[in-house]
């Protein structure tokens, strides 16, 4: 596994990872995690649903169960989060955790730092404030093949695939650390891999997947996905791949995606039991309603399409190393908007407001935009008198100066920017990370929110701030002719007066409640997996 669709990149600062070996040698060792059950019989039984709904209360110390994956986007996130639920309605202090996670799409934490945005569901999904400790171990590419690491939350450095692998041995004590710390406060831990188990050729120093699971003395479930085919060669392929003592820790598999008559895989199930040795834990049908939870992975993005031609129209370009893109999830929920993600090698279409979304690589992705000609395409959307909105590295695009004198997001150098907003920006300085909350003065409503940023920015614009937070504090610009706003704060289409105000100003209004609408996706995803799942068995397989 390289880093995707990224740019070479070596080590940049060893320096900045040398805390890791102080803090993190110590705890690679696995002390105080429990040990592993054998292999229960081959085919699941299927329950009742009511037996299902019952409490089960859950001896002490906390058990563990490990989701993994035949590949990526096989719904593991989801399944968790809909797992954490279900388990934490039936009484259980339920925690979720992963390892390590790749991705650009992350939140906040309440202990102040940055976690995967899936983990940061599943804690809501369990009914309690994201943990640093829930993801200890986070990459956030940056380029084709290097990646920013964070840490407990907090950057340590920058290094390039292979470089970083030579740091998993410490980072594994890290998350062993954490998983530890969690199983003190839970009955549950619900853990989910990344990617696929059967990444044979980064066995070796992987802490994701069986890694993490030897060390850990952790069952696992692995999942397969039939709507991309091949479940059975998915399936029967990892065991054959994988190494024997691997194979030892799956203890079942799930097969997840399923449309159409369940009785018509049953043979497919069997097949699959016979060939592993490992148990069918369950046929989960395919949950339409998905769309609703925010997703983690930009790969969603291609299909979020919206051909309709009816209310107001909200474009925004694709970028290359698009961040926190969940930012736009309420818009995409909304039946009088129309969001249209535009991606690489299409003209931004005619729309009543262009959003340029957060960005892990400013200064890339600025120039990935130009050569893409959505530069051309914004500038006349302004000369026709449409709105832009600028969240995090988007504001930071359109001010006239982008600067990275330290090469904190990649080369050092320095950028033109778009020019619709009078403000510079210079990435120096630490990492910004809290909720936010106040006024956002091009409206008058109230919002709620998070930072997460690198990167000052100042100008004449700046003189209009677009948010006014509840510390007195100002984030943003607006133009002269107020068509062109930008603000670092992100989450503000989330809250559901600031969303309302948004689409006033653009002629069009909402009732959508958009956390009523997650709690009781949630809901659904739970009661979804419940009857397909014997959540018994799941409960008996942890350990």
């Amino acid at each position: 596994m390289s880093f995707p669709r990224k740019r070479e990149s070596r080590l940049r600062d060893r320096r900045a990872l040398s805390p890791l070996d102080s803090r993190f040698r110590g705890n690679d060792n696995g002390e105080g995690v429990i040990g592993f059950v054998a292999k229960p019989n081959l085919l699941a039984h299927r329950r009742d649903a009511k037996s299902r709904a019952k409490e089960t209360p859950l001896a002490s110390p906390a058990r563990a169960l490990m989701f993994q994956g035949t590949g990526s986007d096989v719904g593991k996130s989801l399944i968790v989060a809909g797992l954490c639920r279900a388990f934490a309605a039936r009484g259980l202090k339920v925690r979720p955790f992963k390892p390590q996670n790749m991705s650009n799409n992350a939140a906040v934490t309440a202990d102040g730092g940055e976690i995967g945005r899936a983990q940061a569901l599943q804690a809501r999904a369990c009914g309690v404030a994201p943990s640093v400790h829930m993801n200890p171990v986070l990459l956030k590419p940056q380029s084709d093949v290097g990646a920013q690491i964070v840490v407990h939350g907090r950057v340590v450095g920058a290094a390039s695939a292979r470089d970083y692998y030579e740091l998993t041995p410490r980072l594994l004590g890290a998350a062993l650390d954490s998983f530890s710390r969690l199983k003190g406060e839970a009955d549950l831990v619900l853990i989910e891999g990344a990617g696929s188990a059967a990444e044979v050729n980064l066995r070796q120093r992987d802490i994701a997947n069986m890694g993490f699971a030897r060390r850990a003395k952790t069952p696992v479930v692995l999942i397969g996905d039939i709507d991309r085919g091949g479940v059975i060669a998915q399936l029967v392929g990892a065991k054959a791949v994988i190494a024997p003592e691997d194979a030892e820790m799956i203890v079942g598999f799930l097969v997840n995606k399923f449309r159409g008559d369940p009785s018509l895989f049953d043979d497919g199930l069997r097949f699959i039991a016979e060939r592993t040795g490992w148990r069918a834990l369950g046929l989960i049908p395919f949950f339409a309603p998905a769309h609703r939870l925010p997703p983690e992975d930009a790969v969603v993005l291609d299909a979020a399409r919206d051909d309709s031609q009816a209310g107001v129209a909200i474009a925004a370009p694709m970028l290359s190393r698009i961040a926190n893109f969940d930012d736009l999830d309420p818009l995409r929920l909304e039946p009088n908007v129309r969001l249209a993600m535009v991606p690489p090698g299409e003209p931004l279409p005619a729309a009543d407001l262009v959003i340029l979304p957060g960005t892990k690589a400013t200064i890339p992705d600025l120039a990935f935009l130009r050569a893409q000609g959505w530069d051309i395409d914004l500038f006349a959307h302004v000369r026709r008198g449409g709105r832009v909105l600028g969240i995090c590295g988007g504001y930071q695009m359109l001010g006239r100066v982008l600067a990275d004198p330290q090469g904190i997001e990649g080369p050092a150098g320095e950028a033109q920017g778009l020019g619709l907003l009078d403000v510079e920006t210079a990435m120096t300085g630490e990492k910004t990370l809290r909720s936010v909350s106040g006024i956002c003065l091009a409206n008058g409503a109230p919002f709620s929110g998070y930072e997460m940023h690198i990167g000052r920015t100042r100008g004449p614009d700046c003189a209009r701030p677009l948010l006014r937070l509840s510390d007195g504090r100002e984030d943003g610009a607006i133009s002269a002719d107020g068509r062109v706003m930008g603000a670092y704060a992100h989450g503000l289409f989330a809250d559901d007066a600031q969303r309302a105000a948004w689409l006033a100003m653009l002629g069009t209004s909402s009732d959508l409640g958009y956390d009523a609408t997650v709690e009781r996706t949630l809901d659904e995803l739970a009661a979804h997996l419940s009857r397909a799942i014997d959540l018994d068995a799941l409960l008996a397989l942890a350990r």
